[in-house]
């Protein structure tokens, strides 16, 4: 029984982040799959409306800043696994050292990593995932899919979803080696989803104006990846190849519907 990727992927912050502090390229136009995409999209989407949302809406209202903050450091400190494998994969042993030394301080001074004073030290955060690696490996990035009660990957990025839940996942060794009444073993990995999830709350706005929700996801989740494959700064070749080898007037054209989904908002549907 896995739930670890259920609210990951559905939160709404990452994504959205993504395109608002990262320069943003023309939509991309090379995705095959995009009618199985958008019928998967779709009841992502209502899935998260009824049933995922609301447990995030009232994880927020019995907590406060501050808790969710503390909860927040303490599953990125757990966490923190992963990122220290997949940079040894990578043959990066400064990333590594880095990672590690994060985990020491914040595990120690930090109280289990409820406080970050690692941060505080100057040794800032970077994560790095099992897709990442394959990446760093010259495996190519395949189309853009999205999975049921999963939401964005790519063809690559599916490789990351066994290799690190199963072997770097310090949340799923210990779901995997516990077995307690009404599966209580899995209430820290619903915990840390719950936590992301309502991350995503407070950047819902951004999606208002937006003519094709699909498409900013998918363009924001292989933006988001991009940056991270790159630690933040990728080369002018891949932000172009970001952009898809399709052709520049559906590009054009999504953005007039875009401007006409906004004057629409504007003057009403009478123009006035």
């Amino acid at each position: 029984m896995q739930f670890s990727p259920l609210i990951h992927r559905l939160g709404l912050s990452a994504l959205m982040l993504a395109l608002v502090s990262c320069a943003t390229p023309m939509p991309r136009t090379d995705d095959p799959l995009q009618n199985y995409n958008r019928k998967v999209y779709a009841f992502n989407d209502f899935a998260d409306r009824v049933a995922i949302r609301p447990v995030a809406v009232a994880y927020r209202k019995v907590t406060n800043n501050t808790s969710r903050r503390l909860l927040s450091n303490f599953f990125a400190n757990i966490e923190s696994p992963i990122t220290i494998a997949n940079d040894l994969l990578q043959a990066n042993l400064k990333e590594a050292a880095k990672a590690s030394g994060r985990l020491v301080i914040n595990t120690t001074i930090g109280v289990v990593g409820f406080f970050d004073p690692a941060s505080e030290l100057g040794i800032q955060a970077s994560a790095s995932d099992f897709g990442v690696t394959l990446a760093k490996w010259g495996v190519p990035e395949g189309p853009y899919i999205v999975l049921p009660l999963y939401g964005s990957t790519t063809l690559r990025d599916i490789g990351r979803i066994p290799v690190d839940d199963y072997f770097f996942d310090p949340l799923t060794w210990y779901s995997r080696s516990h077995d307690l009444n009404l599966d209580a073993q899995y209430v820290p990995t619903l915990l840390y989803l719950i936590t992301l999830r309502s991350t995503g709350i407070d950047a819902e706005g951004l999606l208002e104006g937006v003519y094709d929700p699909y498409i900013f996801y998918r363009d924001a989740y292989r933006q988001r990846r991009l940056y991270e494959i790159y630690r933040g700064n990728p080369p002018l070749e891949a932000i172009q190849t970001l952009q898809g080898t399709g052709d520049i007037e559906d590009a054009d054209k999504l953005i007039e519907e875009q401007q006409k989904y906004e004057k629409q908002k504007t003057t009403g549907p009478t123009g006035k």
